[in-house]
């Protein structure tokens, strides 16, 4: 029995016994012992009616003991920004910061609710204003609002508030360009808002080709999608010019500002020409990020599109206090219930206040020296597809590993063996075998080596032993799936073992 096989033994020999909460259950067990009623027994049909479920399924009967090891079994499983480095290219996974937890769970404002009156909602009220006017002056926009709840949501705003102006001005117009290196929500964006999408090549450089932008703009573009800078993490060095090309034929130019982690505190947008934008709380302000949300994607934008804005707008009343204003008769409405996700509005405009002006601008910095340092020592490793300076990411293609069957699937399953997240794997689509690398501002530079060391030890693996990297991860507790069958037949549900092999 060779070594791959002794891990692969020993790991299904753990999972075995560690086996499922339904498969221990057994009649009549319990996790727990109340008292008598002291009260009528009422049927919960009495209660709920028609919404009262007679037939409650098949639920494990188990002891306390063994509900407890189970869950805290499984959360063992799982990978945390607190356990090691995220390296997910575009993702921006940064650590997020206790204290900003801390404040988000004082009492005045973990429990405040939506409804409560204005006047004893002063101090969060103050929170949004706060946050708004700070991500107006980092942004370099005029207006903002905070009700998306996430970037693509942000998106959808956006786009909506263009085609509300365009409309105001008597022509929604029909299409809506995006580069080949763009977010992919994009074009499902623009879609989603009735707008047919045109697809714009990237140059040699990786950037947007002012030629091709100069062709495609003419009076049925509504807007250019860019994210800048771009998923190759190249800025657009010509923003300023693709800003006035649009602005000449009466196109607006919305930026994705996903990767604003590599601009904070440097450059503001709305100073080389965006018309609006979205920023991802959860990435670039450090506010949680994963597991469905919740997130954060404020919209920020030029006054010409401040009318169209969400209702309602946190203003200023005449005696100083502070209320909504829902008399906008040209707002697109709601985007979101009540006024976004109000937790994680406290936790980036605590972040932003506890970094202050040069604390941003030093994790602008480290995000990008970060990144560099790491193309810097994989460069030849692996290879760069283009070698145009980049930012806060850095994107490496599988070729150097194809020719023994490796590809960057493959890399980013062996990655796991060493203690670290995947990166993303095969984005952007504008290079084949992408291995697309961020690191963000939150690492070391001693976690940036060990993560550099396993990236090299990796590619030694492809020459001398590629079964090994092809038969990635080994000491997980579930091994390498088959893909294919999860996509076309998942199964979504516990099964007893009888009903799951036909038996």
């Amino acid at each position: 029995m060779n070594l791959n096989e002794k891990i692969r033994k020993a790991t299904t020999h753990i999972s075995q016994n560690e086996g499922l909460i339904f498969e221990k259950s057994s009649p009549g067990k319990k996790a727990y012992k109340l008292p008598p009623l002291d009260v009528p027994e009422v049927d919960a049909a009495q209660l709920l009616g028609k919404q009262a479920r007679e037939d409650l399924g098949q639920m494990p009967e188990v002891s306390e003991i063994e509900i407890i090891r189970h869950y805290t079994r499984i959360s063992t499983w799982n990978y945390a920004v607190d356990h090691g480095m995220y390296p997910l290219g575009s993702c921006t996974m940064k650590y997020n910061p206790r204290v900003n937890e801390a404040v988000a769970r004082l009492t005045g404002l973990a429990e405040a609710h939506p409804y409560q009156p204005e006047r004893i909602s002063q101090g969060a009220l103050r929170i949004l204003k706060m946050l708004s006017e700070q991500l107006i002056e980092i942004t370099g926009m005029d207006a903002i609002t905070l009700q998306p709840a996430a970037g693509a949501h942000g998106e959808l705003t956006g786009i909506l508030l263009v085609r509300a102006y365009l409309e105001s001005q008597g022509n929604p117009r029909k299409k809506v360009l995006i580069p080949d290196s763009a977010h992919g929500t994009n074009p499902a964006t623009a879609a989603i808002c009735g707008y047919a999408v045109e697809n714009l090549k990237s140059n040699a450089a990786g950037m947007v080709d002012i030629a091709s932008l100069v062709a495609q703009v003419n009076e049925d573009v509504a807007a250019l999608m860019l994210t800048n800078p771009n998923t190759l993490g190249v800025f657009e060095q010509e923003i300023h010019k693709i800003a006035e090309v649009l602005h000449a034929k009466g196109a607006l130019l919305y930026m994705d500002g996903a990767n604003m982690n590599a601009l904070v505190g440097k450059v503001r947008p709305g100073d080389f020409g965006a018309d609006v934008m979205h920023l991802n709380l959860h990435k670039t302000f450090s506010t949680p990020h994963g597991g469905g949300g919740p997130g954060s994607g404020p919209v920020a934008c030029k006054k010409i599109l401040e009318p169209f804005l969400p209702t309602p707008v946190v203003v200023t009343k005449p005696d100083g206090t502070l209320g909504f204003d829902y008399n906008r008769p040209q707002s697109i409405g709601r985007v979101r219930m009540f006024y976004g996700n109000f937790g994680m509005h406290v936790r980036a405009l605590a972040y932003i206040m506890a970094n202050g002006p040069d604390g941003l601008r030093q994790t602008t910095e480290d995000a990008v020296l970060n990144s560099n340092y790491i193309r810097k020592k994989l460069e030849g490793v692996y290879d760069l597809p283009y070698k145009t300076p980049t930012m806060h990411e850095v994107v490496f293609s599988d070729r150097l590993q194809a020719p023994k069957g490796i590809k960057t699937g493959d890399i980013a399953k062996r990655l796991i063996d060493y203690g670290f997240h995947p990166y993303t794997v095969s984005f952007p689509l504008v290079v084949h075998g992408a291995l697309m690398i961020e690191p963000t501002e939150s690492e070391s530079k001693e976690s940036l080596d060990l993560f550099i060391e396993a990236m090299k030890d990796i590619a030694e693996e492809v020459e001398e032993h590629p079964e090994i990297v092809l038969e990635a991860p080994h000491n997980t507790r579930i091994s390498r799936l088959d893909e294919t069958m999860a996509a076309r037949k998942p199964i979504l549900r516990w099964k007893p073992q009888s009903e799951a092999t036909g038996k």
